[in-house]
């Protein structure tokens, strides 16, 4: 896998819990998220005092994941299914800790992993304990706004 990548989705929602849906760009704002999304609004299911508020402005996961996670439980979820705002392809997240990276006009910093939890498996009705373990994806925090879109590359600045 390369250290550069595609954006394959765009996933954002209104309400926490609530069904999410997919859109071909979004304006993401330095120290808020992804405009449009749950937890730029300050209403995601993770927004309350108890969680920390640093690291929930995006997360990412692999397109590679999901089929890896699909495949070891025999399930056929779509990427909308795992809540995470940018299904990336092509580039191993897990190498981007601590790193900026650019994606469109925006320009973000990976700040932790994004574990699956129980809340996921609660909707999906799917052990996504198992499924995503150590392959859940990335949190990451915007560092200059900008508008991203599906199909934009994800390049890796330091």
């Amino acid at each position: 896998m390369s250290m550069n990548g595609t954006v394959e989705y765009l996933i954002i929602g209104l309400e926490a819990k609530k069904p999410l849906h997919t859109v071909a760009s979004v304006f993401a704002e330095a120290g808020r998220g992804l405009v449009g999304d749950r937890y730029h609004l300050g209403v995601g299911a993770f927004n309350a005092k108890q969680f920390d508020q640093s690291v929930r402005e995006v997360s990412l996961i692999m397109s590679e994941s999901i089929a890896l996670c699909n495949e070891k439980l025999g399930t056929e979820l779509h990427p909308i299914d795992f809540r995470r705002n940018v299904v990336t392809k092509g580039i191993d997240l897990t190498r981007l800790r601590c790193k900026r990276f650019r994606i469109g006009e925006a320009v973000f910093k990976a700040v932790r992993t994004a574990p699956p939890c129980r809340y996921l498996s609660r909707l999906t009705g799917e052990d996504m304990m198992k499924g995503l373990k150590n392959i859940g994806g990335i949190r990451a925090v915007i560092e200059k706004s900008g508008k991203i879109s599906v199909g934009d590359t994800i390049r890796v600045l330091d």
